[in-house]
């Protein structure tokens, strides 16, 4: 990083302090963990804690237990981190005590009690070797607005000496990620500052630069496509998001889209207008009847240079490897000096021709440096090419963010300190 504005973790005297750290252990699905990346990611930072004298308490935020249409807080094993905690002791042999705080049925859990004090003494006895304190998001503080957030961000705070950011994932700017900051002094874990090391990749990237991205919405990613298409030398589209974006351009009914995805992907159509050439459209799709299974005789691969203005379509749910195979395509990956993948090309888990094409073709270029979004990205890397995904955790060709969308958000905003995380780091050391 050229420029630092905020602490880093290297820099604080933790030696008999109790340190709390924010993580993204955001890695729970249904009470299983399916990929432990983002967990063992963080070990560089927990490892140095523990080895200069510190007791660390942790924090993170597992699924979306709050219902955005009622309010409601649902607590379930589901959303718990005790998954977690039973990975730590099984990986590392040692023991995280969870506090138990009484919940409302509606609002979640509402303060932090003082029973929490009785592990925290066991702590500094060193009778345990850590805290995990119940998932962030099952507090009625973590997500509020005002008050109530800062209360929650000020009641965290009394628990410990120091505090340690070390998810950049989470950048969304919740008590656990921002507020805390105002009361404790706070720094940057290890992986922290790596991620965001790699983030300066993209923002200097040796060239030619090559982004692509894909997704189910064109609303929440629209800015960065934006920046992207403008900053990139080249820009792919992949996912639902391409979908949207040939109904609008070539006038396609394609079954699912609806007409305010259309919308929104006619105005990155016209803003893409001035940056025809940076563009690289993938013309073989893979159309479907069904998204249950991918069943011969109910899918076809269709040419969109062939198809008629508004031509109906059933799901398209692929991108067929004879894309990646066209010359335009294929030379683009070939001679990319910087990669970034924010992107699952298919409907999980069925159609997977044209995220393993994808993957492979980018793979073939030995010297691009190629930076992978983390998320569904992540999963169905490790899920399709397994062998790839093992070289990639140890090649310094390829880096694996542990959040993709916090990448997308950083490169809308044109600085990491457009993260409000980020941005409250270097406020709390003004």
């Amino acid at each position: 990083m050229k420029e630092i504005k905020f602490k880093l973790l290297q820099d604080a005297d933790i030696k008999n302090k109790i340190v709390l750290v924010r993580v993204d252990h955001n890695v729970v699905k249904k009470g299983f963990i399916h990929d432990p990346y983002r967990i063992d990611a963080t070990l560089g930072t927990l490892f140095y804690i523990i080895a200069k004298g510190g007791k660390l308490i942790l924090m993170t935020h597992v699924g979306r237990p709050k219902d955005k249409k009622t309010g409601q807080i649902k607590i379930s094993d589901e959303t718990s981190i005790r998954p977690i905690v039973d990975y730590l002791h099984s990986k590392l042999h040692i023991a995280f005590g969870i506090p138990e705080f009484e919940a409302d049925p509606q609002k979640g859990i509402t303060h932090i009690a003082t029973s929490i004090n009785h592990l925290i003494k066991d702590l500094k006895e060193d009778k345990i070797d850590g805290i995990y304190l119940p998932n962030t998001r099952w507090f009625a503080g973590e997500e509020a607005k005002g008050s109530e957030s800062d209360k929650f961000a000020y009641q965290l705070a009394g628990l410990a000496d120091v505090f340690v950011n070390d998810a950049f994932g989470s950048w969304q700017a919740h008590a656990s990620t921002v507020g805390i900051t105002k009361y404790l002094p706070s720094f940057a874990g290890f992986l922290m500052q790596k991620e965001l090391q790699n983030l300066d990749r993209i923002y200097n990237p040796k060239r030619p630069f090559v982004a692509v991205v894909a997704g189910a919405k064109f609303d929440t990613k629209v800015d960065s496509l934006q920046v992207l298409l403008k900053e990139a030398d080249y820009l792919i589209l992949g996912g639902l998001i391409y979908n949207a974006y040939l109904c609008a351009k070539y006038g396609f009914d394609i079954k699912g889209i609806d007409e305010e995805e259309v919308k929104k992907a006619k105005e990155f159509v016209d803003f893409a207008a001035s940056y025809a050439n940076k563009l690289i459209e993938l013309p073989y799709i893979v159309s479907s009847d069904t998204q249950e299974s991918k069943e011969e005789g109910k899918y076809r691969i269709l040419d969109i240079r062939t198809l008629a203005r508004g031509s109906k379509l059933n799901y398209v749910l692929d991108i067929a490897k004879a894309s990646f195979q066209e010359e335009n395509v294929s030379r683009v990956f070939h001679q990319a000096h910087t990669v970034f993948v924010n992107a699952v090309m298919g409907y999980m888990p069925h159609f997977n021709e044209g995220t393993i094409a994808l993957d492979e073709l980018i793979d073939k270029n030995t010297e691009a440096v190629k930076l992978y979004g983390g998320g569904d990205t992540l999963q169905e890397l490790k899920r399709l090419l397994p062998g790839l995904y093992i070289l990639a955790l140890d090649n310094p060709n390829y880096y694996i963010f542990t959040g993709g969308g916090a990448v997308l958000k950083a490169i809308q905003e044109g600085t990491y300190t457009g993260l409000p995380p980020v941005k409250a780091l270097c406020q709390s050391n003004e």
